[in-house]
């Protein structure tokens, strides 16, 4: 049976945490009213639903088609061959891991997991580069989701291609900053000697990067089943946003947002107290040079990425609307989702199925630093090529 921390049922830790909900929620209700609290509560998470959710599901069901179609048909094995020489200088690691990054990039920042736990994967690592798999696959994961998002978004006159694809170059190099600030304390823990799994006199990496496995059949049996089955999966990445986005991106919203639009409370969605914006005026001397938000409240979209990337994009097509975000954000926002994508929420599990448990704080700090080198890096690249364009 599996071991688990306890503690005492009722300790200090309840007694904080009580005071500090209680405080929040009192803090809350007195703004908008306790009625109109709960009754925003409800709306929004109700919106969002609808509105947001069902929208990224979609998208997410078609990018997973796609991913399906690609990796049954080896476009994704010639992406590989294209990406492995990048793979040593850039991040220190074997050409497979390649198929790390392109895995996580069409679905999510676990699915590199399951690579990790593949033999003919694993035995091309050392000890100390198998845990940064973990910093590695979370760079890139929702990227097509993400990419695909922000691309569709509607903003008149906007630079919103250019803009995502600045985004998605910061975050690549946010990731370089993430993996080799983890590389240099693996190194440490692990030495650069030792492989994870020894390899056998008559393996070599050829057997692992020149042949996929096919589905049986046709090739339009194939397709079928490969799109369906990738399909299937982007179904599961929607539903599995599902909690972060009504959770999270309902208490964001109401810490972003105001009142309605003659000052008062009503209870509808998407209102709220704008504690966030107060907050990011007072940060704004830090802020608008690093980053180059248009508005304090911008501040909103990578907080909520800490814990859910799927929650945060939701966020960005009001600001779009209401002119509170522009190109320039859309650049910033595309590069700290991905890259950050939610890292909060999965590192931890993430590590332990690494079983490198005692080193996750270590992952969060170089992953945290990599995803500000990321949104500072997008911001100024996509000055400098307005500035030349």
């Amino acid at each position: 049976m599996e071991n688990r921390k306890t503690k005492n049922a009722v300790s200090l830790e309840t007694i904080v945490f009580l005071v500090l909900f209680g405080v929040g929620a009192a803090a809350i209700g007195m703004t908008m009213g306790g009625g109109n609290m709960m009754k925003t509560l409800m709306a929004t998470a109700y919106e969002l639903l609808l509105d947001t959710v069902f929208n990224i599901m979609a998208i997410a069901v078609i990018a997973g088609a796609l991913s399906g179609i690609f990796s049954e048909f080896g476009v994704i094995a010639l992406l590989n061959k294209l990406l492995s020489p990048l793979m040593k200088p850039l991040y220190n690691l074997p050409g497979a891991a390649a198929i790390g990054v392109m895995t996580t990039y069409l679905s999510d920042n676990p699915a590199i997991l399951s690579l990790a736990e593949d033999r003919n994967f694993k035995k091309y690592f050392k000890k100390f580069q198998l845990p940064v798999l973990c910093n590695l696959g979370t760079s890139f994961g929702m990227g097509l989701i993400v990419t695909t998002f922000m691309i569709g978004l509607n903003s008149d006159g906007e630079k919103i291609g250019l803009a995502v694809l600045i985004g998605n170059i910061a975050a690549v190099i946010g990731s370089i900053v993430s993996v080799r600030m983890m590389m240099h304390f693996t190194k440490k823990e692990f030495g650069t000697t030792e492989y994870c799994i020894p390899l056998d006199k008559n393996e070599n990496m050829d057997d692992l990067l020149n042949k996929r496995e096919i589905r049986d059949g046709g090739v339009g049996r194939r397709l079928l089943e490969s799109m369906l089955e990738g399909g299937k999966n982007g179904v599961d990445v929607g539903l599995a946003i599902i909690p972060g986005v009504l959770a999270i991106c309902t208490v964001v919203m109401i810490l972003t947002n105001g009142p309605s639009a003659d000052g008062t409370y009503t209870g509808a969605a998407y209102e709220g107290v704008a504690l966030l914006p107060w907050l990011g005026e007072k940060l704004d001397f830090i802020l608008k040079p690093l980053f180059g938000f248009s508005s304090a409240s911008a501040v909103a979209v990578p907080i909520t990425a800490l814990g859910a990337a799927g929650a945060a994009i939701g966020l960005v097509p009001n600001m779009l609307a209401s002119g509170a975000a522009h190109a320039n954000d859309v650049a910033v926002f595309t590069a700290m989702c991905m890259c950050w994508s939610g890292y909060l929420s999965t590192h931890v599990a993430m590590m332990s199925s690494l079983k490198v448990s005692k080193m996750t704080g270590k992952a969060i700090v170089s992953h945290t630093i990599g995803g500000l080198c990321a949104g500072i890096v997008a911001n100024f690249l996509f000055q400098l090529l307005s500035m030349i364009g």
